[in-house]
């Protein structure tokens, strides 16, 4: 297949520069301190995420500390994709100091496309929403783009539920759960999405993203009997 002078195939996403493994380590550091120390996170499963080569966490999203719960959790740094709106403020270097995602929702995102496969290209972990932004949290509404990085690239996905961070209100801080409250993240076992075949035709993503709705339901289910949520 032809490929541009960047390195990318012709037609398809901007290469870029991956976002530095070091600032994610150090966003974990970070996360471990805020999570367990304003929180009380009960960890279930993290031995099931592949202690190394490329691997997407694909993470149910009902709440705003869902992704650094799951950043101070997970036995590895991550690079989550995070919408361009959070990118505020003195919040925007320093997110992108820490190794994360900065992607425009409002259509096709070249660059941060290039940036996600760059981490999965060089071994890394991706954190993706799949659900594209906060809502019930159980996974009923799948964006395509997580097929896409999937089959792309070959990396297996492993489900994370996040379980209660919204349901206990602080008083102290509005919209953040109430300080030294329980939250459960459950870590799912890794599946490959393709069907083997390498296909990335549009069918070809459509079907992959039935079977990783049905495996991300599965697993939520499965949490919340584990944790009686």
């Amino acid at each position: 297949m032809r490929r541009d002078a960047g390195g990318g195939e012709a037609g398809g996403p901007q290469v870029s520069h991956a976002p530095s493994l070091k600032g994610a380590a150090v966003g974990r550091r970070i996360g471990i301190g805020l999570m367990y120390g304003l929180w009380k996170p009960r960890v279930l499963g993290a031995w099931k995420v592949p202690a190394s080569g490329p691997v997407i966490l694909a993470v149910n999203h009902s709440h705003n500390i869902d992704g650094p719960m799951v950043m101070g959790t997970a036995p590895r740094p991550l690079h989550f994709l995070i919408k361009k709106e959070a990118y505020v403020g003195p919040l925007g270097p320093f997110l992108e100091g820490i190794g994360q995602v900065k992607v425009d929702r409002g259509g096709p995102d070249r660059t941060a496309i290039g940036r996600a496969l760059g981490v999965l290209d060089n071994g890394g972990a991706l954190g993706i929403f799949p659900e594209g932004t906060r809502g019930e949290g159980d996974f009923a509404s799948l964006r395509a783009g997580l097929a896409y990085f999937a089959v792309r690239s070959g990396a297996p996905i492993v489900p994370v539920a996040v379980l209660g961070s919204g349901d206990t209100p602080g008083r102290v801080v509005k919209g953040l759960p109430a300080l030294k409250s329980r939250v459960d993240v459950v870590f799912g076992s890794a599946f490959d999405a393709g069907d083997g075949s390498g296909r990335r035709t549009r069918t070809a993503l459509d079907q992959a993203t039935v079977r990783i709705q049905d495996r991300l339901t599965a697993h939520l289910a499965d949490a919340k009997r584990l944790t009686g949520r």
